[in-house]
């Protein structure tokens, strides 16, 4: 049984869906009111003996959806995965009441354009963006003239967890560009997308598309080498600190990860 406390609601799984033999995503129920910003992250552990193995996950659901959509890579080697891939419909975990996290879109800079670059997982924050500004712009209540420029890089394309989703809001609204693009097209022989990983496409889209330091903010989410080599190419366009915003996984705790 997960904790639960003044700190923590014991979250209960909704629905499980499995991506590919690594990848799946739930809904949990969080049992309890948790208001959180397109972005942020929810802080899940289970129990381990007499203590509690945390790690933080960026939310892939809107703020207006009532449960809260997450999606995992399993890391084999990792804390807190692997146990949380044995868990099934029904099966609770401890959730921290408070979401977290700075990574949110900027909507005081007053750039229109977001470049929004991911690899696997990475893309979760960007969904709750997406999901969120569809609402509002079905409800004709968009928070700023805005354009959302979204590549999302995996080995192959069964890796896209929301591909079709994003697609189809892509063709729907005028405000999301969207790019998946797989780095193993040799195991992937029926793709017909774009290949190469994100930093091989950051200057093939940012020409094509207008981008640059002046009027973009720049995004970051996912694999921490991608994150590097990423920072490295937008810095050398001329996007300034300021403009850049960056969600690292996989490494120590205090950041979304395994």
């Amino acid at each position: 049984m997960a904790l639960s406390g003044e700190k923590f609601y014991s979250a209960r799984i909704t629905e499980r869906c499995d991506i590919s033999p690594d990848l799946w995503k739930i809904k949990l129920d969080p049992c309890g009111k948790f208001d959180f910003v397109a972005g942020q992250y929810a802080t899940l552990g289970v129990p381990d003996g007499d203590r509690l193995i945390e790690r933080a996950y960026s939310i892939v659901s809107s703020p207006y959806e009532p449960q809260i959509e997450i999606f995992f890579e399993l890391v084999p080697q990792g804390a807190l995965t692997p146990e949380l891939y044995q868990l099934r419909v029904g099966d609770e975990v401890s959730m921290r009441k408070i979401p977290k996290g700075r990574f949110t879109l900027d909507l005081k800079s007053g750039q229109k354009n977001h470049l929004l670059l991911s690899t696997v997982t990475g893309i979760a924050p960007f969904i709750s963006y997406t999901r969120t500004l569809y609402r509002d712009w079905k409800e004709n209540n968009m928070p700023a003239d805005l354009h959302l420029y979204m590549i999302n890089a995996a080995s192959r394309s069964i890796e896209f967890g929301y591909r079709e989703e994003i697609e189809q809001i892509a063709a729907e609204v005028p405000w999301l560009t969207y790019v998946p693009s797989i780095s193993r097209p040799w195991e992937d022989t029926e793709w017909r997308g774009e290949t190469g990983r994100v930093e091989d496409l950051i200057r093939k889209y940012s020409d094509l598309w207008g981008l640059s330091g002046d009027n973009t903010t720049g995004y970051l989410c996912g694999h921490p080498q991608m994150i590097e080599l990423g920072l490295g190419i937008l810095k050398r366009r001329g996007f300034p600190n300021q403009s850049l915003k960056q969600e690292v996984y996989w490494v120590p705790a205090k950041t979304p990860g395994a």
